[in-house]
């Protein structure tokens, strides 16, 4: 298990750059990670999944619709969360081997206001520290959602419920994490974040997902939901992320 970590940690596939994005202000946005013709094919599996996705899976919330386990949803979803990038992330932020908790669809209806400022996971907790992504399956934009940030609050010793009167409102120092389609978005789980009042007429699309601490615990139980033909096509990382080394 360490080994695997060990190799992670050494890929260097996050620039230089990006890294100390990520470090100062607490997320970072990667622009390269798919190309125009991949980010369609993705919309496209995306909605097919959700599309025959079984009720069980589904929730339903005021603002967005989430399904669950992107993990056996098709091929099309398994190279987002051992993206390589986003692997040395979690090694430099967890800074010890981890798994991945959660990784979902989520849309965010039109016409709906903004979410209030939180953290997705407090310091006191066996997950922390959190690694948070979010693939832009649909553009990212000022007018449909876009996450707003609160940079170098991944720092901070509060959540935002504790010290702001209300967290939904916009916060002086807050900035979107805008990108196009296919777009990686990384963040500290300790980061004050929240998506923004989509005001446009049409849905906004991502893939959303964590990673934690390997002896926390998963918000999904991949191992327990693997599927043999999820199994037979994963490869040494996926499974070493997945905490699934052998099928179910």
């Amino acid at each position: 298990m360490d080994d695997w970590f060990n190799r992670l940690m050494e890929g260097h596939e996050l620039p230089p750059s990006r890294a100390r994005e990520l470090d100062e202000r607490g997320f970072v946005v990667l622009t390269d990670r798919v190309t125009v013709e991949q980010a369609d094919h993705l919309a496209t599996a995306y909605d097919t999944a959700v599309a025959s996705a079984a009720e069980d899976d589904v929730r339903i919330g005021s603002a967005s619709t989430r399904v669950t386990d992107f993990v056996n949803r098709g091929a099309e979803f398994d190279d987002v969360y051992i993206h390589p990038p986003l692997l040395e992330a979690c090694c430099r932020i967890i800074g010890r081997p981890f798994k991945l908790s959660s990784f979902h669809a989520r849309t965010l209806r039109p016409q709906v206001s903004a979410q209030e400022l939180h953290v997705d996971v407090h310091r006191n907790s066996a997950d922390w520290p959190l690694v948070g992504f979010i693939l832009m399956v649909d553009e990212f934009r000022p007018d449909n959602g876009a996450t707003r940030f609160v940079p170098g609050s991944h720092r901070w010793p509060d959540a935002p419920e504790d010290v702001i009167a209300d967290p939904r409102a916009d916060h002086e120092s807050q900035v979107l994490a805008c990108g196009a389609a296919g777009s990686l978005l990384i963040f500290h789980g300790s980061a004050w974040h929240g998506y923004s009042a989509n005001t446009s007429t049409r849905p906004r699309r991502s893939l959303q997902g964590a990673f934690i601490p390997r002896e926390g615990r998963a918000g999904t139980d991949f191992r327990m939901r693997m599927r043999p033909e999820t199994h037979a096509r994963l490869g040494a990382v996926a499974r070493y992320v997945l905490d699934a080394t052998a099928p179910v």
